[in-house]
């Protein structure tokens, strides 16, 4: 099957990624998305990152724009918006694909700052608010929208880190409150939890701290029932592809898990 997504605009934030031997989820989420038809806007702090997707989409053969953006700033997001928005003069899918939690400075309740908690709540949540807040009047306008949020399974299972969790539990609830909302303008609000994958963020990140690659990614893998092993950026991808296109036209409010079975197997 092609053109899943013909003729959509979409506005991917964080369409970059971090640099790996791997793809990321939202590189990933781009080129697909415009691998099926969408002119998709790759937006990232990054902007360098942010036109390498780009680039790969445009030498594939696809449509593409680049866009730097801080995504936890109201202006920089509602500014993205409107410029989509004036390009085409509709926006159709909006992919909410930035997180962090390490990296945020994130630990347990009782020894977790002030400052990375208020980090972990930007960037986990308010970001994907800023981002439907402003998409949201056009798509109402026009009728139809699909917004798709990267939650995380740490949401429904047992994870340490307080700010990563509680923000990606909540990211959970507004995603079910803004799809009861506006079901009945045919906007369709949804959300992916991946378990682990084998991308750059997950991966790099802890070799940097010492640890050996191979040692990581098998660590990883043994944690997973579904052939053991870890999931990839592209299994994100794809599952992103089926709820932004007409195949998931009567899915709306779904929180989906995306994790080769390790939920089922270690309990939420």
């Amino acid at each position: 099957m092609a053109n899943r997504v013909a003729g959509k605009i979409a506005v991917v934030f964080g369409g970059g990624q971090t640099p790996g031997l791997t793809v990321g989820n939202g590189r990933a989420t781009c080129l697909v998305l415009a691998r099926e038809g969408a002119h998709v806007w790759v937006v990232d702090r990054d902007l360098a990152s942010a036109q390498e997707t780009a680039d790969l989409i445009r030498q594939a053969g696809g449509a593409a724009d680049a866009l730097q953006v801080d995504q936890t700033q109201e202006k920089d997001v509602q500014g993205v918006i409107a410029k989509v928005h004036q390009a085409h003069g509709r926006i159709d899918i909006v992919h909410n694909n930035i997180g962090g939690s390490l990296a945020l400075g994130d630990a347990t309740a009782d020894v977790l700052t002030e400052a990375a908690f208020d980090a972990s709540f930007a960037v986990n949540l308010k970001s994907a608010w800023f981002a439907a807040k402003h998409a949201l009047p056009f798509m109402l306008e026009q009728g139809h929208g699909s917004i798709v949020s990267i939650s995380s399974v740490a949401s429904i299972q047992a994870y340490p880190l307080l700010g990563y969790k509680t923000m990606k539990a909540a990211l959970n609830a507004m995603t079910e409150n803004m799809a009861a909302a506006h079901a009945k303008h045919g906007i369709r609000v949804n959300a992916i939890l991946p378990g682990l994958m084998n991308t750059p963020m997950a991966i790099e990140n802890r070799v940097a701290k010492g640890q050996r690659r191979e040692d990581v990614v098998a660590d990883r893998d043994r944690r997973i029932p579904l052939k053991g092993k870890q999931g990839t950026g592209w299994d994100v991808a794809h599952a992103a592809l089926f709820l932004h296109s007409e195949e998931a036209s009567f899915i709306t409010g779904v929180t989906l898990v995306v994790d080769g079975g390790e939920t089922i197997a270690h309990g939420h």
